[in-house]
C-alpha cells in the first residue's frame, strides 16, 4: 500500500483539537494576514470594532439556522471550555437548597456532576459506570419535577458512545453537545441550554458555543460577577471582555462550510464512515469494538481494542509511516480512538480500512 500523504498534510482522527476543511484552513490563513482587505490581520482585529461584530452576527444566523431555532434562544462564545461550562451552570441555576439531575454516561458527564457538587445538590439518575461506561446507562423514566435541570452529556468522546436523538424531558434540559454538534439533525429546541467546546466539530481550540433559552435567564439563582454571569454575557453579546476573535472567526469559516454543505448531507456522510470503520472492526480480527451494543455506538468517535498490545504498537507504527494521527485512545483507556468528525472524509476512513485490512492479512 503506498503512502496515503495528501500535499503535506497528515490525515487527523484525533478526539481534538480536531481535522478542519482544507478551505477552512486556507480561508483562515489568507485572514491572518489581511482580513477582508482591512489592512490589518484578523488577529489584529478589534473585539469592539464593526468587523468582528459583523462576524457575530453571522455566526448566530448560521447556527440558528442549522439548529432549526428562532429568536427565543441567544448564542454566546464564551472562554474556558467545557469545565468553565461544567461551573457556570451551577452557578446561575443551581442554589444552595436545590438539586439537579445527571446522567453518568461517561467521565465528562460525571466531571458536570462534581462540578455541581460545589453548589447545590446533586442526583445520579443513571450510571453506567460500574460497567466502565461500555454502554449508556438507560435513560431515567421519572425525572423529580423538583429538579432545577437535568444535565446529559448526547456524545462520550473517551468510550464512544451516543446518544441519538435529544430526549424529552420535564425539566429544563441542559446538554453538553461538544464532540456531535452539528454531526446531523437533531432536536435542539428540546434543550434549555446547550453547549459544545468547539475544538472538535466548530473550530479551534480558544472558545466554547452556548446557546441558552431566553426563558433560563430568568431562572438564574445567585447574583454573580458578571464574566460569569449568563444574563450578562447576553448582555453584553459575548464582548463582556476581549473575545478570542481568531477562534471565533475560524468556527464562522467552519459554519459557512456546514451550512453550504447542508446538516443531511452531513449526517449522511458521518453515518456512512461510521458504518464503513464499525464493519471493518466487527470483521477484522486483529480488532475489536470497545462498546457491546451497536445502538449505543457512536458516530463520531468509534473506540476500539486490539488483539495484543503488540498488535496496538505496531498498528500505531504503521499509521504514522502512513501518515495517519490521532488514533491513540485516551490516555485513562487505552487502546485506540478514531475520530470521525464532520471534516473527515469518506475516502479518508475507507484508507485507514484498507491499512487495517492490510495489517491484518501481513500479521496473519
Amino acid at each position: 500500500m503506498t503512502s496515503i500523504r495528501s500535499g503535506h498534510h497528515k490525515i487527523n482522527f484525533g478526539g481534538g483539537p480536531a481535522a478542519l476543511p482544507r478551505e477552512v484552513f486556507e480561508q483562515a490563513s489568507q485572514a491572518v494576514l489581511e482580513y477582508e482587505h482591512s489592512g490589518l490581520s484578523i488577529l489584529e482585529t478589534s473585539h469592539r470594532g464593526k468587523a468582528f461584530a459583523a462576524i457575530l452576527d453571522e455566526s448566530r444566523a448560521i447556527i440558528k439556522e442549522l439548529c432549526g431555532l428562532n429568536e427565543d434562544h441567544e448564542v454566546l462564545w464564551l472562554h474556558g471550555g467545557g469545565r468553565l461550562q461544567f461551573c457556570m451552570i451551577p452557578m446561575n441555576f443551581l442554589g444552595e437548597g436545590d438539586t439537579a439531575g445527571f446522567v453518568d454516561s461517561g467521565h465528562w458527564a460525571g466531571q458536570a456532576a462534581e462540578y455541581a457538587m460545589h453548589y447545590g445538590g446533586t442526583n445520579i439518575l443513571s450510571t453506567s459506570r460500574e460497567d466502565n461506561y461500555r454502554h449508556l446507562p438507560k435513560w431515567p423514566k421519572d425525572v423529580p419535577g423538583s429538579l432545577a435541570y437535568l444535565h446529559y452529556t448526547t456524545n462520550n468522546t473517551i468510550y464512544g458512545t451516543q446518544y441519538h436523538d435529544v430526549p424529552e424531558c420535564n425539566v429544563p434540559l441542559i446538554a453538553d453537545m461538544s464532540s456531535d454538534i452539528f454531526s446531523k439533525r437533531m432536536a435542539y429546541n428540546k434543550c434549555a441550554l446547550f453547549y459544545a467546546a468547539a475544538q472538535k466539530n466548530i473550530g479551534p481550540a480558544g472558545t466554547t458555543l452556548v446557546v441558552i433559552r431566553r426563558d433560563m435567564q430568568e431562572r438564574i439563582v445567585r447574583t454573580l460577577p458578571p464574566m460569569l454571569s449568563y444574563k450578562a454575557q447576553v448582555a453584553s453579546q459575548s464582548v463582556l471582555n476581549t473575545s478570542p476573535v481568531f477562534a471565533i472567526y475560524t468556527s464562522l469559516l467552519m459554519l459557512r462550510w456546514m451550512k453550504e454543505k447542508g446538516i443531511d448531507n452531513i449526517e449522511q456522510e458521518n453515518r456512512k464512515k461510521s458504518e464503513l470503520l464499525y464493519k471493518e472492526l466487527e470483521r477484522n480480527t486483529m480488532f475489536a469494538p470497545v462498546v457491546d451494543k451497536a445502538v449505543d455506538r457512536s458516530m463520531m468517535n468509534a473506540c476500539f481494542r486490539g488483539m495484543s498490545d503488540d498488535v496496538e504498537r505496531s498498528f500505531v507504527t504503521l499509521c504514522e509511516q502512513h501518515d495517519i494521527t490521532g488514533i491513540k485512545g485516551h490516555r485513562s483507556v487505552g487502546g485506540f480512538r478514531v475520530s470521525l468528525y464532520n471534516a473527515v472524509t469518506v475516502e479518508q476512513v475507507q484508507l485507514l480500512v484498507d491499512l487495517m485490512r492490510e495489517f491484518e492479512h501481513n500479521k496473519k
